[in-house]
């Protein structure tokens, strides 16, 4: 499933949309060790009289909630917002659209309702852009069947934007990042490299339409055919990179993880982007995040190519879709989990 191709572009920017982001899209994330701390004390917190049954929380750092309503239905819950990853405000609209809806695909829900929410710099850009912004969200939503009702706003220096999103899934078929097992096969849905373009893109204010390509591309049928195939694994490449993910997903799983280096996909420019240096914080910090847990026979390129900070990528899954290349493995751990690249 893809989002509609053409627009109009009927608002002229009076400065470039990314200037206003200290950072770009996921790569804004606070870096993962941190945000593991500073969420460590609300995990297990005790709900008086809950109304449902938490299925998934916080505890292994899911892409999305899932709490059981009734035997047959869960509901998912996610939020998900950042800075402007490209100028033109319409794509940046569904770029976000397509990261937030994501989360909800990851776990082998099906999106039913987004709200929006916007911070705006309201004394620097015009109100028309913003509705531009609202407008490239609403219609990815729109192509992914979900509507999209309301949201909130508050006036900001750094414009923001994404959504929150509701969905449902079957509690028996939930995809979640503690269920892979040894001997099983990684999948990867999207080509790596989004970071890098952005970061070219954001320096240069040279148009990289692959990458808004990919960013744009829902992750529906990945899902659709995860779960046609039994998968019970899997989880979005975004912010954390695939080596920072996939090692959040070796962890919760207690196994370890091999990675095919020449068997991950790129987009076209990858590597001419991290030649000319476009490798941005998010994506080293991700990097030192992973690299004590690290045994590799690459080199320092290649890992940074593998650590770098995507927005909306693809589903990284335990097991083979089709279509999706194997980039690697899941294997047996020892005292802890390893990522082995080679």
């Amino acid at each position: 499933m893809t989002t509609p191709a053409t627009h109009s572009h009927t608002v002229p920017a009076p400065a470039r949309l990314t200037s206003f982001g200290h950072g770009g899209g996921c790569a804004c994330k606070i870096p993962p060790g941190a945000l593991e701390d500073v969420v460590a004390g609300l995990v297990g917190a005790p709900v008086a009289e809950p109304a449902g049954e938490l299925l998934v929380g916080l505890d292994d750092g899911d892409d999305a909630a899932a709490v059981r309503i009734r035997d047959d239905i869960a509901v998912v819950s996610t939020a998900d917002f950042f800075t402007p990853v490209v100028d033109d405000p319409y794509d940046w609209g569904r770029i976000a659209a397509a990261n937030a809806l994501s989360d909800v695909y990851a776990m082998g829900g099906t999106p039913l309702v987004a709200v929006n929410l916007l911070c705006w710099p309201t004394g620097a850009l015009p109100y028309e852009m913003a509705a531009e912004v609202l407008r490239g969200g609403r219609d990815v939503a729109g192509a992914a069947g979900c509507h999209v009702a309301g949201g909130h706003s508050v006036d900001d220096p750094e414009p923001k934007f994404g959504m929150a999103v509701t969905g449902t899934a079957d509690p028996s078929r939930l995809m979640r990042n503690d269920a892979g097992r040894a001997g099983v096969p990684l999948s990867l849905t999207k080509p790596l490299g989004i970071g890098m373009l952005n970061c070219l893109h954001k320096n240069t204010g040279e148009p990289i339409p692959q990458a808004v390509d990919a960013m744009t591309r829902l992750n529906a049928d990945a899902a659709r055919d995860a779960l046609a195939a039994g998968i019970a694994c899997a989880t979005d490449v975004t912010g954390f990179g695939l080596l920072g993910h996939l090692f959040k997903m070796a962890r919760a799983s207690g196994v370890s993880a091999v990675i095919d280096a020449g068997a991950v996909p790129y987009l076209d420019g990858t590597r001419e982007a991290l030649r000319d240096g476009f490798v941005s914080g998010g994506t080293r910090r991700n990097l030192d995040w992973v690299r004590p847990h690290l045994r590799s026979t690459v080199g320092e390129d290649e890992l940074l190519l593998l650590a770098d900070a995507q927005t909306s990528g693809g589903l990284l899954v335990a097991g083979e879709l089709p279509g999706a290349p194997v980039i690697g493995e899941l294997v047996a751990a020892g005292p802890d989990a390893v990522l082995t690249v080679r």
